[in-house]
């Protein structure tokens, strides 16, 4: 009772320190992508998209009328049915959205990152308890398993892909706790020889999330289906393979029942035949494997991946040298993580329509996991336990301190464009105008900055003539200066230097580029 009142400290304490780093974190997100945008806008407005409204091009707005798509409203509080309308008509499933909607809920009428990020840290209490599950699963039969299970789920919630999930309001921080559940409830599956109602039921429940959050999850799924499949047909297992078989099943129908439009995004919607075509492109695989595997080093293991290459490789040589025979022992448990891990790594490596870190979010834990697990196996084969256990041990610490040497920063902090949104929320809040090339249409990429200017222009694929730039600026205040942003497909001299000819100006300050656009201050 004595020890499992430790642990239980132990594990509390790790959760409040991880919670606190995610918080930090959190406090130094400047800025939002495109995706977070649609995030808050599904979840909260009347429309996928703020550029569908009407009057959305070619007139003055205010910083409300921008806020607006990312905000819950008083008079919208206790609505949960425009979510399952945007998410109809966008291309992924409702669960996430439901919750977000929830959360937005406790700030009303006023953007806030928050939310999002809460919901994010809350996320991570519990990806964090079932990679200390998995781990322990893992390391069953070692010295201290408690502890190196403890300090490698700490370590792994705490690099910067795992920071990158928190702090990004997008629904992978979900998708990451779908994986790990699906794969503890599958490892524990491995006991006994019959399949219990109770672990199926528990299998059919976390299948029914996981699809109600993303797609993706499904290539993840049916490779851990495979595997068991293969598993009970070998060992002639015929009535586990059924009842397993039929929870998959009634999982996929209950979510099509509740969620029918996946079918329509996964089969016949812009990003579902985006995915096929990108299957069928092998042109696309070997650059996009190489592409990913850059991103799970910088992200996953903080830049130290090569590094620990590396060490294997020249200590194999080593071992091959001295003829050390001794092999490493075998861990089923290390196929249930490996193979759905590394299907979904080339698929989505292949499908997805950019080489974003996003989509291999949800396996980064479980490779890092992996990588330390199979680097410490491999070096009880060379060093005694205590040895191999130092290195490991070094590798851990160079893990933490890494991005402070190599200056890595989660992906969506948006640390340099804090500065933007300061000036433009104060000293620059002045006039600005978005002289804007439809055929870029990322507006939403740069929306936050237009919630924070007291009034705007989106002014849509015109004419830049000195006629047309004086009607748009007609009366209004342009003694301080106006902000202007070019996106995409333009000629931004030519335009610059109409604008500054037509209203008189002396000078072009060139500001900064943003996600989808130059932003420039005239005076």
């Amino acid at each position: 009772m004595e020890n499992r009142k430790k642990e239980l400290l132990i594990i509390i304490a790790v959760l409040i320190v991880q919670s606190i780093i995610f918080v930090i974190a959190g406090t130094q997100k400047s800025y939002i992508h495109m995706d977070e945008a649609y995030s808050l806008g599904l979840a909260s407005y009347d429309k996928t998209e703020i550029q569908a409204n009407d009057d959305f091009y070619d007139k003055w707005h205010n910083k409300e009328y921008y806020e607006d798509y990312l905000t819950v409203n008083e008079d919208e509080k206790g609505q949960y049915s425009q979510v399952y309308e945007n998410q109809k008509n966008d291309v992924h499933p409702p669960l996430y959205y439901l919750i977000l909607r929830f959360a937005m809920g406790f700030n009303i009428g006023k953007y806030s990152k928050w939310p999002g990020i809460i919901i994010n840290i809350i996320i991570y209490i519990f990806i964090t308890l079932f990679m200390y599950l998995i781990l322990q699963e893992l390391l069953k039969g070692k010295e201290k398993v408690k502890e190196k299970s403890i300090i490698l789920a700490f370590i792994s919630s705490i690099t910067m892909a795992s920071l990158t999930t928190v702090i990004y309001i997008r629904m992978y921080a979900l998708a990451t706790l779908n994986v790990l559940i699906i794969t503890y409830l599958h490892i524990k599956l491995l006991e006994g020889e019959n399949v219990k109602f109770k672990q199926l039921f528990f299998i059919g429940i976390a299948v029914l999330t996981g699809i109600l959050t993303h797609y993706y999850y499904l290539f993840f799924l049916a490779m851990m289906y495979l595997v068991f499949a293969i598993k009970y047909i070998k060992e002639k297992q015929y009535k586990n393979l059924a009842f397993y078989t039929l929870t998959m099943i009634i999982a996929g129908v209950i979510s099509l029942i509740i969620w029918p439009y996946s079918i329509k995004h996964m089969f016949f919607g812009y990003r579902g035949q985006g995915v096929i075509s990108n299957l069928l492109n092998i042109k696309l695989f070997v650059t996009n494997i190489v592409c990913y595997l850059e991103k799970l080093n910088r992200f996953a293991f903080n830049n130290l991946l090569l590094f620990i290459i590396l060490i294997v490789i020249g200590l194999n040589i080593y071992k091959k040298k001295k003829n050390i025979k001794q092999k490493s022992s075998k861990n089923n448990i290390t196929k249930i993580i490996l193979y759905p891990m590394i299907f979904y790594f080339i698929i989505v490596a292949i499908a997805s329509p950019w080489i974003e870190l996003r989509y291999i979010m949800p396996i980064c834990g479980l490779a890092f996991i992996l990588v330390i697990y199979y680097t410490y196996e491999f070096l009880n084969t060379i060093y005694e336990k205590k040895t191999s256990s130092k290195i490991i041990a070094g590798i851990l610490i160079a893990t933490l301190v890494s991005p402070l040497i190599f200056r890595i920063e989660p992906e969506v902090m948006f640390s340099d464009k804090k500065e933007i949104v300061s000036k433009m929320e104060n000293e620059l809040n002045v006039p600005t105008v978005f002289f804007f090339n439809s055929s870029h249409n990322r507006f939403l990429d740069d929306i936050l900055l237009f919630a924070t200017v007291n009034e705007s222009y989106v002014a849509k694929d015109i004419e830049y003539t000195d006629e047309n730039i004086r009607h748009i600026l007609e009366n209004k205040d342009i003694s301080k200066g106006i902000i202007v942003f070019i996106n995409g497909g333009q000629e931004n001299d030519d335009i610059l230097a109409v604008v500054k000819s037509a209203m008189n100006f002396e000078k072009i300050e060139y500001l900064k580029r943003l996600n989808a656009c130059d932003v420039y201050y005239l005076k």
